[in-house]
This record gives C-alpha cells, sequence and structure tokens, in this order.
C-alpha cells in the first residue's frame, strides 16, 4: 500500500552542468573580448581554424582572421545589448561557417558549425518545412493530438529514429504521452513515467535558457578550453545556454544504458515553466546542422504556445463552469435563508456537486450532520477537533488524509481527501467536504527507486542499468483539488461569514 512518493534528486540537481569547461567536438568555441573583439578563450580543436598554434592564439584579434563587416555586425548587436544568441555566417580564412552569437556583459561566445555552410542554401525550402509543420501542430485542439503532431513532424525533419514527449507532474516525473519509434533497438515507453530525478533542477533549469539540447554522438571526445580560467572574471566560463556545452558522463551512461547514441532533446514551456520535453533518439550518430537547430528552436515555441493554448482554454471552461455552479449555490442559499438547506439539501445544486465530493459533512452549533459516504460519527467528531487545533481561520486541503490523520485510514476509500471551509472555528465549526480515494498504477520506466548507483568507495556514481516496466500501485490518495476549487472554497467562506452576520442582526 504505497504512498505518493517524491523521486526528484537533490544530489543530481547540485551538479554544476553549466561550468563543465568542455565543450562537445562538433563545433569550435571562441570568447571575444567586449572592446576589441581579440580572443580571450577558444576550444583546443579550433587552433585549426587559424592555422597558428593554440598558445599563441589568446589575446590576437579575432579582425586579423575574418572580414571586418563580421566585427561591425557583433559590435552593432553588443551596442544594442542584446540578450538572444543570434546566428551569423563568419568567413575564417577560405571557409565560409555558421556561428551562434551570445552576447553577455563582459564578453561574446561564439559556437561555429564544424561543417562548412553548404553552396546553396534556400531560405523558401526552409521556410516550407516549418510552415508544414507548424499548420499541423496548431490544428490540433486537444494536447494529445497536439503531441502527436509536434512529435511527428519534428521526426519528418530531424531524422531521428525516434522521439517521445513527455510532461511533467507536480513532483517533476515525466509520463510520455506522445511516441513515434521505428528502430527496433528502441524500447517502446508510451504511458510510462521516468522519475524526476532523469532531469533534476539543474538540467530543468538549464533548459529554461536553452530551447534544445543536442548529443549527436555521445562517444565524442570531450575538448577543453584554452586558457581552463576566463581571463576577465577569473573562473570556469558560464556556458548554460551554449548548444556545444559539453555533457555530465552519469548522462552519456544512461544514454548508453538506452541504446541510444545520439539524442536531442527540446524544451516544451507553458507561463513561463518547464511544461514537458521531446526526446529524440538514433541509435547510431546523428548530426544536425545549425540551420536545423534554429527550426527546432523556432518549433519548440509553436508547440509550446499551442500546448499553453489548449491548457488555458481548458482551465477557462472548467474555471466558468465552478464559477456557475458557485453563482447558483449561493443564489439557492439566499432563497433558502439556510445554510445547511441552500448548500446541501434537495436543489438544484449541492456543496457536493461544485466540488466533485462523494460525501460532506457539518458541525454548526451542537448538530452534526452529514451528506454521501462520510467517516462515522466518532472519527467525524475527532477531524474536527484535530482541524480545530490547527486551524488558521483559512480553507484545509489535502488530497492524502490518511497521511496526516491517522484515523481515516480506515475510510480511506470514502475519505481520501477533504476540503474544510472553517464556519467559526474556534468553536469547532466547520464545513467539510469528502473524495474517495483513487487507486492508481504507475508504469515506471526502471524502478524509480534505483536511479543512482554508487561504486563500493562511494566515490564514482552510475545511472540505473534498466528502464523496464516497474509498476507501482499508489493508495490513500484521492483526486487533487486544483487551486480554482481552493479558491471558490474562499470565496464560500467569505460567503458564509456574511450570511452568518446578516441572520445575526435579524
Amino acid at each position: 500500500m504505497a504512498k505518493r512518493k517524491n523521486y526528484d534528486s537533490e544530489f543530481c540537481g547540485s551538479l554544476p552542468l553549466n561550468h563543465i569547461n568542455v565543450v562537445q567536438d562538433y563545433g569550435y568555441l571562441l570568447v571575444l573580448s567586449k572592446d576589441q573583439f581579440s580572443i580571450l578563450q577558444l576550444s583546443e580543436n579550433a587552433s585549426d581554424l587559424f592555422e597558428k598554434p593554440l598558445k599563441s592564439i589568446p589575446g590576437t584579434l579575432f579582425s586579423d582572421f575574418t572580414d571586418t563587416s563580421i566585427i561591425k555586425s557583433l559590435s552593432e548587436r553588443f551596442d544594442q545589448n542584446s540578450k538572444e544568441k543570434f546566428p551569423l555566417t563568419i568567413t575564417l580564412g577560405s571557409r565560409k561557417m555558421m556561428a551562434l552569437a551570445h552576447f553577455k556583459p563582459e564578453y561574446i561566445i561564439l559556437e561555429i558549425e564544424k561543417a562548412d555552410l553548404p553552396t546553396e542554401h534556400s531560405f523558401t525550402s526552409v521556410y516550407e518545412e516549418v510552415k508544414y509543420a507548424m499548420a499541423a501542430i496548431e490544428a490540433a485542439e486537444t494536447i494529445e493530438y497536439a503531441s502527436q503532431a509536434a512529435i511527428h513532424e519534428l521526426r519528418r525533419i530531424t531524422g531521428f529514429d525516434g522521439i517521445m514527449m513527455y510532461r511533467f507532474d507536480e513532483d517533476w516525473n515525466g509520463t510520455v504521452i506522445a511516441e513515434e519509434k521505428d528502430a527496433p533497438e528502441l524500447e517502446h515507453y508510451l504511458g510510462h513515467t521516468f522519475p524526476g530525478s532523469d532531469v533534476p533542477r539543474q538540467a530543468r533549469d538549464l533548459y529554461l535558457k536553452n530551447p534544445y539540447r543536442l548529443i549527436p554522438d555521445r562517444d565524442f571526445t570531450p575538448v577543453r578550453l584554452y586558457p581552463v580560467m576566463n581571463p576577465v572574471t577569473n573562473t570556469f566560463i558560464d556556458l548554460s545556454d551554449c548548444n556545444l556545452r559539453g555533457v555530465a558522463a552519469v548522462h552519456l551512461e544512461y544514454l548508453k544504458n538506452m541504446n541510444v547514441q545520439a539524442s536531442m532533446s527540446i524544451r516544451v514551456i507553458d507561463n513561463g515553466k518547464l511544461w514537458g520535453l521531446i526526446a529524440c533518439h538514433h541509435v547510431r550518430p546523428h548530426y544536425l546542422s545549425f540551420e536545423t537547430g534554429a527550426v527546432c528552436e523556432m518549433l519548440s515555441s509553436v508547440i509550446s504556445n499551442r500546448i499553453s493554448s489548449i491548457t488555458h482554454k481548458t482551465q477557462y471552461d472548467a474555471d466558468s463552469q465552478l464559477q456557475q455552479l458557485q453563482t447558483e449555490l449561493i443564489a439557492q442559499t439566499y432563497a433558502k435563508d439556510d445554510l445547511w438547506d441552500g448548500l446541501f439539501d434537495a436543489g438544484e445544486v449541492r456543496l457536493t456537486d461544485l466540488f466533485k465530493s462523494s460525501g460532506a459533512a457539518t458541525q454548526i452549533g451542537p448538530a452534526l450532520r452529514t451528506q454521501g459516504d462520510v467517516p462515522d460519527q466518532d472519527t467525524l467528531e475527532n477531524l474536527f477537533l484535530w482541524l480545530q487545533n490547527k486551524q488558521d481561520g483559512k480553507v484545509f486541503s489535502t488530497d492524502s488524509l490518511p497521511e496526516v490523520f491517522d484515523e481515516a485510514i480506515p475510510y480511506a476509500k470514502i475519505a481520501s481527501g477533504i476540503l474544510s471551509i472553517p464556519v467559526n472555528p474556534e468553536r469547532g465549526e466547520f464545513i467539510v467536504v469528502f473524495r474517495p480515494e483513487v487507486v492508481r498504477t504507475i508504469n515506471w520506466g526502471g524502478d524509480p527507486s534505483k536511479t543512482i548507483n554508487f561504486d563500493p568507495d562511494g566515490k564514482k556514481y552510475h545511472p540505473r542499468a534498466s528502464f523496464k516496466l516497474w509498476q507501482e500501485t499508489v493508495r490513500n490518495t484521492a483526486a487533487a483539488w486544483t487551486p480554482q476549487e481552493v479558491a471558490a472554497a474562499e470565496n464560500l467562506r467569505a460567503f458564509i461569514f456574511e450570511f452568518n452576520t446578516k441572520k445575526s442582526r435579524v
């Protein structure tokens, strides 16, 4: 009889992923000064670009190696205090390459694509791809259809062997809600849930800065920066929003355990918060150009906007219905001129209808009155006494009463969730509605309690090796109370106070 657990990881969430100080080898990284655009740091493989010994490059002017038009463009963007990374084409010697520029208060970071730009570069073909994908996503009316459309279009554009989209819950566990795969080496996880520790807090924070994360080959050779310390800040450079940022060894091992050679993760944002991720997997190395990455970044915004639009419409409809029921309930109570008759008895609407509950109890004065499925009288009286001792004059709610009130354990089937409205809490007078237990079976992608395994010496750690189905049954919990329902209960508390005050004056 398991209770709901939180599988997020404080340990993994403390790793300094943004100061890893190495980059992946599918590109070059340069750090330029903000005044003369001199080269402060560079990835060690970037010496190939300049055809000079590595140690002789820091301190030289970037203008000595590229066109003045590039320097002018960088200068203008820096003067405009641009906070977004922006793409540009740079020429170094005989090579023309795509780059991404990041403008920091004290320096500029350039991420340079290793592959040369193709001779023919058609905006029209890219626009057609994006427009078609946008139309498919924006036509979806439900989250399920939007998610399936999103992964289908992304797979068509990126060519990954498999893509799945998962949605985070309140504990940051991610449940796969859409999937499309054709490689036999890749397991199917539709409907499976992955624990919050798989995408720990610090990694989630980085997705708020970077729309996607590409690892073309998990067996890449990490490339160090030279010099190691940034000469301006005298610290490791912050690579939070850099696509080339290196990868923690534990994550590379995680990909290996999933039979994934290349991966890409794309964020889904709702109301400024990470709502979910789209995970793209390939069984062989799979490189995407900066241009395709930019398309994925754009589609990340399109998907996020569509998910937000659907979510907000669903919430608006639910809020409107809740508001209508509450208005009818208050009008009904005024008409009957009695709290119990107005809120609970055989009117058009009952309090249990408003809160989608299966039972209710109230103790106002000496009378204990009940409706529907509720615990026995002794348990109810002790519950009201417990509420009185912990009351703060506000609405109290929980979707797992047995966890906080032991006497409710025998009544979990009918009273796992409660919403309590204080009427006169000093005298132990409350209105309480109950929700029944909802037994849930969670299909985990591997045992969620075995997310990190340490070597005997306690120094080196590894991710779990198995993602096979592991089922957990969660009991003693009810359907969660929404913030809108709690707000409606607060409004009713104010109404009840006003109603009782008017009655006492008559």
